[in-house]
């Protein structure tokens, strides 16, 4: 379990701090701002430009607001939104606890009443899939994402891990390697790190990379191909 404490970050809605790496969970100049503008426009919308059936991969379930965001979004109203199916697995090492995904005010920022879905996520039995609405089916694995197979069926990877001074050995090559082996070819992978040892590592192991720009107060973020000739 985790320090229940939680803060406020730039747009009004919560993160909070990890307990074991001493860092904030999202940006602390806005977590709703961040998800949107790293996981879902440059991922999510990017990736649905040429299918609409994904299979979504997480590294590091948190607070669970990227998966909520991308259920949300697949979820909305629309005869376009109705075509998407998301299929999302979200691997997580140190679950945050009851204390805390109670009181997150995820669903109240986004003028959303689906606060019950966010809480089904968190309170949803490892390892099984739970359809959370008929297009959005979710998993999460209690796993260090060492221990993770990382088969090859993923469209799309929200890359989330804590940043490379917390967390290193999951933004060098031998890791990142598996990460591009488990995506399909065109497949994405998005993530807020910019960093310069991050970006050569990534095409060291076969990715295309774009830096683009970033959230609020970001000056880019990465978003990376796996395209194969």
């Amino acid at each position: 379990m985790i320090d229940p404490g939680l803060f406020l970050t730039g747009d009004g809605s919560h993160s909070i701090r990890s307990e074991k790496f001493q860092v904030p969970y999202h940006s602390i100049h806005g977590a709703i701002q961040e998800t949107e503008h790293v996981f879902i426009q440059a991922g999510l919308v990017k990736r649905l430009e040429t299918k609409k059936k994904l299979k979504v991969l997480e590294t590091g379930l948190g607070t669970g607001l990227n998966a909520f965001m991308a259920y949300l979004f697949a979820d909305g109203s629309g005869q376009e939104r109705q075509k998407i199916n998301i299929h999302y697995t979200s691997l997580e090492a140190y679950p945050v606890g009851q204390e805390v995904y109670q009181q997150l005010n995820f669903a109240t920022q986004l003028n959303s009443n689906k606060q019950e879905q966010l809480q089904r996520m968190h309170t949803a039995e490892w390892g099984k899939d739970i359809m959370i609405s008929e297009n959005f089916t979710f998993k999460k694995l209690l796993i260090d994402f060492n221990e993770y197979a990382f088969p090859n069926e993923f469209d799309l990877i929200f890359f989330d891990a804590f940043a490379p001074t917390s967390q290193p050995e999951f933004w060098e090559p031998p890791f990142l390697a598996k990460v591009y082996n488990c995506l399909l070819d065109d497949g994405i992978l998005t993530t807020y790190c910019a960093k310069g040892s991050f970006k050569r590592a990534l095409k060291e192991v076969g990715f295309s990379i774009e830096s683009i720009p970033g959230p609020p107060r970001k000056r880019e973020m990465v978003r990376a191909t796996k395209k194969v000739a």
